[in-house]
C-alpha cells in the first residue's frame, strides 16, 4: 500500500509528539511514574524502577527516530508495539477488575482511571503509528506540502488533546451532573 507522503509524515510527526510528551511527563515525575507502573502489578517489584527509567528513554528514542525518514518505518512499528503493550497492560487490569488505578496517560498533573475507552484510544494510536510505517509514493514535496503536513499533525494532536481531556475529566463531569 502506497500513500501520499503527507499522510505518512503527518502521522509520524503526531505520534512522535505524543511519545515525546509522554516521555517528558515521565521524566519530570519519575517517582510518580514508578508508582503508576507498580500499580499495574505486571512487573516484579525489583524491575519497576529500572523499567520506569528505560520506558521514557525508549519513548524519546522512538519519537526522534520517527522524524528521520531512514528510520521512520521501523520506529513506527516500534511505536505501534509500545502503544499496543500499554493497551495490553490496561486490558489486563480491566479484566482483573482494577479500574481504580491511574492509567498514567494524563501526565503527572492529572489522574485518569482505567476504562475500556482507553483501549479504543490506544487502538487508534496504533493505527496512526502503523500508517506512519507504510511506504509513501515518491514525489517532490513543496513548501505548501510542508504546511499541510504540519497542519494535519497539529489537527490530529488537537483532536487527541481534546478527546484525552474529555476522557480524563469525564468522571468529574459525571459527578457534577449527578450520575
Amino acid at each position: 500500500m502506497t500513500l501520499d507522503p503527507i499522510f505518512i509524515i503527518a502521522s509520524a510527526l503526531a505520534v512522535a509528539v505524543l511519545l515525546a510528551s509522554a516521555a517528558t511527563h515521565k521524566l519530570r515525575a519519575p517517582g510518580r511514574f514508578a508508582r503508576q507502573l507498580a500499580d499495574y502489578q505486571l512487573l516484579p517489584e525489583a524491575l519497576v524502577r529500572p523499567i520506569g527509567r528505560v520506558i521514557p528513554l525508549l519513548e524519546l528514542l522512538i519519537a526522534f527516530a520517527l522524524l528521520v525518514p531512514f528510520s521512520r518505518a521501523i520506529a513506527a512499528v516500534c511505536a505501534a508495539a509500545l502503544i499496543a503493550l500499554y493497551a495490553s497492560a490496561i486490558g489486563i487490569n480491566l479484566w482483573r477488575g482494577r479500574r481504580d488505578i491511574d492509567c498514567g496517560c494524563a501526565g503527572p498533573d492529572q489522574a485518569q482511571p482505567l476504562r475500556p475507552i482507553l483501549l479504543t484510544r490506544n487502538a487508534v494510536l496504533v493505527a496512526l503509528a502503523l500508517l506512519a510505517s507504510t511506504t509513501p509514493i515518491v514525489r517532490d514535496l513543496g513548501l505548501f506540502d510542508g504546511f499541510v503536513t504540519v497542519a494535519a499533525s497539529a489537527v490530529a494532536l488537537l483532536i487527541y488533546a481534546a478527546a484525552d481531556g474529555l476522557l480524563a475529566n469525564s468522571p468529574l463531569l459525571l459527578k457534577l451532573i449527578g450520575r
